[in-house]
């Protein structure tokens, strides 16, 4: 290990642990080192959960979509048996990928040599293979580690991973009112931002900004200076963006919610690389999958409960969230360019229900740190 990442990886734990009436930011070497990126890209990144997307995006069997994550080619898709899968989708004879896109296939056929896969990625036929070492059966697409949280679809590199689920019961008991898994997806888009991962986490995970940046699309209905920190665990990290008493509700929503829940928009993150706005009758998600230290693909769903939104509402909805979405864009953009400047040093953070969140990120950051690091 370099000195400079030893030192990086101090600095990172000294940061975490400062006294809570003190909490500082991260230098801005974190979002711009290649070397610390490649120690995230190989560790925290390759083991960590990923969101891919909805499980009603794939409701029937033989319906998949193709995804990359840290340079992996993946296939998810829904089984005969009904189960989704995360598999591989690199054929085991040259590999060349076996899907693309999205569809309904009963078999995955690989356009090179023509080895063709079953839904489960099991090998069906290989034409004309004839090789004494050749064992059909060992020669199936490797199934990654896969689960299904609140309708989102997860999936780990580290087949050793720990189970999602368990890592999550505080935010599933926060948001298990909502219904969560129940809303349908109604909108789907993807977009390569030029920052680093995390200064997108931590700007979708902090209302001190919501005023400033938004004040026509968000302020009226999410200003900053009603924003309230909520639950956080070991793997996530949650606020409320409370609405004012002379707003309406955005939506009914599922029959058990109360007042509150349906006056507010609660944000989370799933570490790494997943945030979330839930209301009422909207869920929007956004799932990071780094490419590099300065460039990551955003895939954005919408989702929402029932019919509560007319398809009018639906549209501004998204129309909404599009602006919202290229104003923070435009802002990380420029982040991501002064945050090369040697000037660019750790300043502090605002008070827990403004960006307590961005610290509960840099504890997780800094905990999984603490794991020796991972010899290639």
């Amino acid at each position: 290990m370099s000195a400079k990442l030893e030192f990086m990886r101090s600095a990172l734990k000294n940061t975490a642990t400062m006294p809570d009436d003190r909490p500082i930011g991260l230098p801005g070497a974190f979002y711009t080192s290649t070397e610390f990126f490649e120690h995230e890209r190989t560790g925290i990144l390759h083991d960590g959960w990923h969101c891919l997307g909805r499980v009603d995006e794939i409701p029937n069997s033989g319906d998949f979509f193709t995804s990359q994550l840290l340079g992996e080619p993946l296939l998810v898709v829904r089984g005969n048996d009904g189960v989704i899968r995360v598999l591989s989708n690199v054929c085991r004879h040259r590999s060349m990928p076996v899907a693309e896109g999205r569809g309904n296939r009963k078999l995955f056929v690989c356009s090179y040599h023509a080895w063709s896969y079953g839904r489960d990625g099991a090998l069906v036929r290989a034409p004309n293979m004839f090789n004494a070492s050749f064992d059909q059966s060992k020669c199936g697409l490797p199934q990654l580690r896969s689960e299904v949280w609140r309708g989102f679809i997860y999936v780990s590199l580290n087949d050793d991973a720990t189970p999602l689920a368990p890592q999550l019961m505080p935010l599933d008991h926060m948001i298990e009112d909502y219904e969560t898994e129940s809303f349908r997806i109604v909108h789907a888009a993807e977009e390569e931002w030029a920052c680093n991962w995390k200064c997108l986490v931590e700007n979708f995970m902090e209302g001190y900004h919501l005023s400033v940046v938004h004040p026509e699309t968000l302020r009226g209905y999410t200003p900053t200076e009603l924003c309230s920190k909520a639950v956080s665990g070991d793997l996530f990290t949650s606020y409320h963006a409370n609405y004012p008493n002379n707003i309406p509700a955005r939506g009914r929503g599922a029959p058990g919610l109360d007042d509150g829940q349906r006056h507010r928009s609660t944000l989370f993150s799933i570490f790494p690389t997943q945030v979330v706005s839930q209301s009422a009758s909207l869920l929007v998600s956004l799932s990071l999958h780094p490419i590099s230290v300065d460039r990551i693909n955003v895939r954005w769903t919408m989702s929402v409960y029932g019919d509560d939104l007319s398809p009018e509402m639906i549209d501004q909805r998204i129309a909404l969230w599009t602006r919202v979405n290229q104003e923070d864009r435009d802002k990380l953009i420029r982040l991501q360019a002064a945050l090369a400047s040697t000037r660019a040093e750790a300043g502090p953070l605002a008070s827990d229900d403004f960006e307590g969140t961005i610290r509960d990120f840099h504890r997780f950051l800094a905990g999984y740190d603490e794991i020796p690091v991972r010899k290639n």
